[in-house]
């Protein structure tokens, strides 16, 4: 990246799940990993859950030609194939600058898409998959009961997520908890992991590890994923309130996807300035 004025971003958030949305379709300057552990820093940058990129909708092999692609980042630098909270602010926004009641947005995972519901915005984040080399596993093995301490679930929805079954959510410390689980051999691109206390069939609570990010407010994917592996294993319904440490999403496992709504914020406008685009580059941000 080469770019000597300042560079426009935007700051969102759904439930505390927040989001650094880049737009090169406006000034045609793509994210990289070294600005997206730049930015991503909250001391010495802006601080993000996810940095997401607003991309042109080209048209696909399925011969839709959608209203943007969506890239999404990690604050280690890293790519994340799925972010259901981002997509759902970056749908907010683009149903707002475009006045349609409903848009399709290109991901890694296939074409999502996205409108108003009761208020709230909706995406369908698509079916989850199962089987063990979609998740990805490292080995063939029961992706309902994994072969790990207290038999977790895994799904796939575009990331690679691992659901641990607790007594008590508010006791248990996810930042301790997580990382082991992340990066566990079984998992080869590692993994997202939740942990889930049934509250009742239509309510679970959620505390969740991010790969490649931490603890979150709040994870998209992961309340999907969480849903569809518990309802699978017929610990509640396919129609959930998940509450997270930031807020509620309605997760509904429907016959053409998983839906999810919830709230979205718009926080600030600002621009990169010229001096912190080049230590990011040069990898100098941090002292």
């Amino acid at each position: 990246m080469t770019h000597r004025a300042p560079l426009p971003f935007a700051k969102w958030h759904g439930l505390g799940n927040d989001f650094i949305v880049l737009d090169p379709r406006a000034h045609g300057v793509r994210c990289t990993p070294a600005l997206a552990r730049a930015a991503g820093d909250r001391h010495f940058g802006v601080g993000f859950d996810q940095l997401v990129e607003i991309l042109p909708g080209e048209a696909g092999e399925d011969g839709v030609t959608p209203d943007a692609a969506l890239v999404f980042w990690n604050s280690d630098g890293s790519i994340s194939g799925a972010c259901g909270n981002a997509t759902r602010c970056v749908a907010a926004k683009l149903l707002e600058e475009t006045g349609k009641d409903a848009l399709t947005l290109r991901t890694a995972f296939g074409l999502l898409r996205a409108r108003v519901e009761d208020g709230q915005v909706a995406v369908n984040m698509g079916a989850p998959a199962f089987d063990w080399q979609d998740v990805p596993l490292s080995e063939p093995a029961d992706t309902a009961s994994l072969p790990l301490p207290g038999a977790p679930g895994a799904a796939s929805m575009g990331n690679p997520h691992c659901v641990f079954w607790v007594e008590d959510a508010e006791a248990l410390d996810p930042a301790a908890e997580g990382p082991q689980w992340e990066t566990h051999p079984l998992f080869p691109q590692k993994t997202n992991v939740e942990f889930i206390e049934v509250k009742a069939p239509d309510r679970i609570r959620m505390r969740v590890w991010e790969r490649g990010t931490g603890v979150t407010l709040a994870c998209g994917s992961g309340a999907c994923a969480a849903v569809a592996a518990g309802a699978r294993r017929g610990l509640h319904d396919r129609r959930v309130t998940v509450d997270l440490d930031g807020g509620s999403l309605l997760i509904d496992w429907r016959e053409d996807g998983i839906w999810m709504a919830g709230p979205t914020a718009h926080v600030f406008d600002a621009v990169f300035t010229p001096a912190f685009l080049e230590k990011a580059e040069a990898g100098t941000a941090r002292p």
